[in-house]
């Protein structure tokens, strides 16, 4: 394992890979990178895999999404913005990634729990972090929802404005309240994890599991947690088993109610 090689397989919400990374059941010795963006393109793809064709074997870190609006905007608060969504929810764009992804299923989140029926929501997808900028600068959209880590220089820079983060609780460094900070009983996080393949033996799996135990133990990792404001979630076995299964579960129902 000093040498890993690396293969990127892009495309639709990761689930392209996943069909083809379940094609090799039996293989001990590779693991898929997986996460929440996954979990909703599965549920909006025509693929037939999902997590039930694959073995998990740990969630490594979290990281959480932003709602955010030009600097110039008239919103200058959470509030501002449900008040003004809440009154034209057709005529108030969120920009956001793609279809499925984290930025939409909170979108759609965030409308059942003020009030909007999600079907009601505006959402703009776009296939990169850059059209979504552009989109929301020249206010052809009026708010994103996007990793903080995709724009956090902006709003540093002063060029967006952050109402809120879908984390659970205040991110030590971060400077931009919760969604639940602010009366708004929503969270959601982008999760990452890695999954092995369909029928690995269970000595296999705890070879794996133990392997990325080190790597989460590793100087490495620990400074890429703090570099990238991720949140430390690890778990493996029942725990993270359990997790994924509620997270697609939420998934379906999010999906449900925005119509798609």
């Amino acid at each position: 394992m000093n040498n890993p090689q690396v293969v990127n397989i892009p495309g639709a919400g990761g689930t392209i890979g996943l069909s083809q990374f379940v094609q090799t059941p039996g293989r001990e010795d590779a693991l898929m990178v997986t996460g929440g963006v996954m979990v909703g393109a599965i549920e909006l793809s025509d693929n037939p895999e999902s997590f039930d064709d694959v073995v998990p074997i740990a969630r490594m870190a979290d990281d959480y999404a932003a709602l955010v609006v030009p600097a110039d905007s008239k919103i200058q608060t959470l509030e501002d913005f449900l008040s003004v969504w809440t009154q034209d929810p057709g005529g108030t764009s969120i920009g956001g990634g793609s279809l499925g992804s984290i930025d939409h299923l909170l979108s759609g989140l965030l409308a059942k729990e003020v009030g909007i029926d999600p079907k009601a929501v505006n959402y703009v997808a776009y296939s990169g972090g850059g059209e979504a900028l552009n989109s929301l600068l020249s206010h052809t959209t009026a708010a994103g929802m996007s990793g903080y880590n995709e724009v956090k220089d902006q709003i540093e820079a002063g060029t967006l404005r952050a109402l809120a983060i879908s984390s659970p609780e205040h991110l030590r460094g971060v400077d931009v309240p919760t969604f639940r900070e602010q009366g708004v009983d929503v969270s959601m996080s982008n999760w990452r994890g890695v999954v092995a393949a369909p029928g690995i033996s269970d000595e296999a799996k705890e070879e794996l599991i133990d392997i990325v135990t080190e790597l989460h133990g590793s100087p490495e990792w620990q400074d890429a947690l703090a570099r990238n404001k991720w949140t430390d979630t690890f778990s493996t076995g029942a725990d993270v088993e359990e997790f994924i299964d509620g997270e697609v579960a939420t998934a379906q129902q999010i999906v449900k109610e925005l119509g798609l």
